[in-house]
């Protein structure tokens, strides 16, 4: 039998965030190809490099600026239980993860510059071997979510 998808869904302030983070990725991408442009009339090298300077910005674009952050956003769902956090993401292949209470050692809240800008927040659930994380939350909704999964992981590890 399947399991159900996880019923939470990341904001959906994180599509504007990821489109900004896509957009900056572009504007680099795009310099370089401008850069190959110029030096393939300076240096006379093949023509063709100018198609691929015109072409490769502007996949680049579609892709991190509409396409992925779209299917990232529909993607990424988790839930809190009482003995387990699940996790789904994944853009062409889709993770799932299931991170036991009992295994998560703390919880923290991250903030950079463009998340504070959107009022958002990152959750780390840090275990012995690994760090997971929940992106683009409402700040006021990671600060919860911080608080539950610290409660639930302190229940857990006195029932052992």
């Amino acid at each position: 039998m399947e399991r159900l998808e996880p019923a939470n869904r990341i904001s959906p302030k994180a599509l504007r965030l990821w489109r900004i983070y896509g957009g900056i990725q572009s504007v680099i991408i795009t310099l370089l190809a401008a850069g190959l442009i110029v030096a393939t009339y300076y240096f006379n090298w093949p023509k063709w490099l100018i198609l691929i300077g015109i072409i490769v910005p502007l996949l680049e674009i579609i892709l991190s600026v509409w396409l992925l952050p779209t299917i990232r956003w529909k993607r990424w769902r988790y839930e809190v239980r009482e003995q387990e956090i699940e996790l789904q993401h994944g853009i062409w292949i889709v993770n799932r993860t299931l991170v036991p209470m009992i295994r998560v050692q703390h919880v923290d809240t991250e903030q950079g510059p463009l998340l504070r800008k959107y009022k958002l927040a990152t959750i780390s659930i840090s275990t012995a071997a690994t760090v997971h994380k929940i992106p683009a939350l409402e700040v006021d909704e990671a600060e919860h979510l911080r608080q539950s999964i610290s409660s639930l992981a302190r229940v857990a590890e006195d029932d052992v």
